[in-house]
């Protein structure tokens, strides 16, 4: 039954059968084998371009021509006809920001490219397969609408607003002149991150191919760099340690995803006999571990694209601290800041992160109000039309804002000593978790039936502990009551400031203090089957992509500097 799972996949594979034979030999659906052939394709590509190809043996118009023609081959390797839609957007956008009215192309860009992009998702997604994802052409599709735009924008910058209603960052990236038909085709198709991205700056990317990349990066930093063309007049220094380090990371996400992953499924949160039979902390467990699990694939993914992009000599940030070069610069993830994150904000600031300077570039910095609700409504229609996609978002607008509040409210209470301090990051990092496992299974399980499976049987304890949870609302929002007067008595705006506070923590003190009274009550749940144990754990079912997440980019909302 599962090679007949597997032969129907390869079927209505768009792309590419030459690796027919592998797909059946390895396992894996025919769209990622192709996939991840490309990516690794690209990585030997991109030393050749950078070797041979450098701005010292080629003039930019051959580096953006090579990068273009790759990049539309790797489209039609890996979608067939599909890799049509990418090409007509990025004909469009270039239509839009030659032919219109300077004043409003970011505006007709920002309709053109979303409009296509959710046209597409909604017939892939309804008429295509709906509730399962695929290694398809919406994944490049997203990452060319972040393209499209930003550049869109940056363009209606440099070109229409004067200087002083420009952030330094806006006016650092501006863009004074329109680019040529090969920049714009190269920016958008480039095989570097044509599949994956990241969305990169255009500055950055025609620095990068007209040799200026690391000694601008230089003359930034120290101001002592004068000449004109990075190969000239810079030492090289190699990405190549970079480069090995984050295969090395690859190497370990592949591993763990083959040994861990696979056998913590995300659907079996919602498998009838585990939610009927497991107990809630079970269940909670289970929840907590299989999310965690989920992550690898996706650290797979960006950290090869970043690989790839260095390779090429893209992505120098600069001289570190230690005075060794750092090649972080359009990575897409920090790992560490990942996994012990303390906040919903410290999150969903190191998760995503290009994908969290794009919403913060075209969306959060240019709303007039509601920017946090509108910028998490624009990503979730980014993502697609999966209603997952709409639960995980529209949860995060109150998670963020509450979580955000208690933590400039209370977290300098607990500066004074390490052990306060300690016991503090260990209770929000948990807190952290659960609010993580709340709100981001609805986007792994993409449609409505499991999500609503989900919350009914994972929350169904709830019940057990309604009038607790009404008893904890009360005395909590008596409590921040005295609070604020204790430690606020001079603040001049109490009637705004009281109310303010409440309805920000509100939302999320409700979900984690009734998961956490649920936790302590389990023992008074009713008994269970002894048998039922057996069942508590999933067999070893292999996860349906390890490169599904290479095109479906995650949300991040970069707000570190928008505190």
């Amino acid at each position: 039954h599962r090679m007949g799972e597997q032969a129907d996949t390869a079927f209505k594979t768009t792309g590419s059968k030459w690796l027919l034979p592998v797909s059946e030999y390895l396992g894996f659906p025919l769209d990622q084998v192709n996939f991840l052939a490309c990516q690794l394709f690209a990585l030997a590509a991109a030393f050749w371009f950078r070797l041979y190809l450098s701005p010292s043996h080629a003039n930019p118009l051959v580096r953006h021509a090579v990068a273009t023609l790759l990049g539309i081959a790797f489209l039609i390797f890996c979608f067939g006809w599909y890799s049509v839609h990418l090409l007509t957007v990025v004909v469009a956008g270039y239509l839009i920001i030659v032919k219109a009215d300077i004043n409003n192309v970011h505006s007709y860009s920002m309709v053109t490219a979303m409009g296509y992009l959710t046209v597409c998702q909604v017939s892939r997604v309804f008429i295509f397969n709906y509730g399962i994802l695929s290694t398809d052409f919406s994944g490049p599709l997203m990452i060319v609408t972040q393209k499209i735009t930003t550049l869109a924008f940056q363009l209606h910058d440099g070109m229409c607003k004067k200087s002083e209603q420009l952030t330094p960052e806006q006016k650092h990236l501006a863009i004074n002149v329109r680019p040529s038909l090969i920049e714009y085709l190269s920016y958008n198709l480039n095989f570097l991150s044509v599949l994956v991205g990241p969305c990169t700056n255009y500055k950055d990317y025609v620095d990068f191919i007209e040799g200026r990349h690391i000694s601008q990066r230089l003359r930034h930093r120290s101001g002592t760099c004068t000449g004109q063309n990075g190969y000239d007049k810079t030492p090289d220094l190699s990405p190549l340690p970079a480069v090995c380090q984050k295969l090395l990371v690859c190497c370990g996400c592949m591993l763990f995803f083959l040994i861990v992953t696979r056998s913590l499924p995300i659907k079996y949160n919602v498998d009838p006999d585990f939610v009927n039979h497991a107990a809630f902390l079970t269940r909670l467990t289970y929840a907590f571990f299989s999310i965690q699990a989920a992550r690898p694939k996706f650290y797979f993914a960006w950290t090869l694209a970043d690989a790839v992009n260095n390779a090429a000599g893209f992505g120098f940030k600069g001289i570190d601290e230690n005075g060794k070069p750092s090649w972080d610069l359009i990575c897409n993830l920090n790992i560490l800041g990942i996994e012990t994150a303390t906040s919903f904000k410290t999150f969903i600031d190191n998760w995503n992160i290009r994908t969290g300077i794009w919403l913060k570039t075209v969306c959060y910095d240019r709303a007039p109000k509601h920017r946090l609700a509108l910028t998490f409504i624009l990503s979730a229609l980014w993502h697609g039309v999966y209603p997952g996609y709409y639960f995980t978002f529209i949860t995060a607008i109150p998670i963020t804002m509450a979580a955000r509040a208690i933590r400039k409210s209370i977290r300098h209470y607990f500066l004074g000593s390490k052990g306060l301090k300690m016991g503090y990051d260990i209770l929000t990092w948990a807190a952290t978790q659960l609010a993580i496992c709340y709100t981001v299974m609805p986007f792994l399980l993409l449609a409505v039936e499991p999500t609503l499976v989900y919350y009914r049987y994972v929350l169904s304890y709830f019940k057990h502990v309604e009038l607790l949870r009404f008893y904890l609302d009360f005395c909590f929002s008596f409590l921040v009551y005295i609070f604020s007067i204790f430690f606020f008595p001079k603040h001049n705006s109490y009637d705004r400031f009281l109310p303010h506070f409440l309805f920000r923590s509100m939302y999320f003190h409700v979900h984690i203090i009734s998961i956490l009274a649920a936790i302590a009550l389990h023992r008074k749940h009713k008994t269970r089957d002894p048998s039922a144990t057996s069942k508590m754990l999933p067999s070893a079912s292999p996860l349906s992509s390890l490169c599904s997440a290479q095109c479906q980019p995650v949300h991040s909302n970069n707000n570190d500097k928008v505190d």
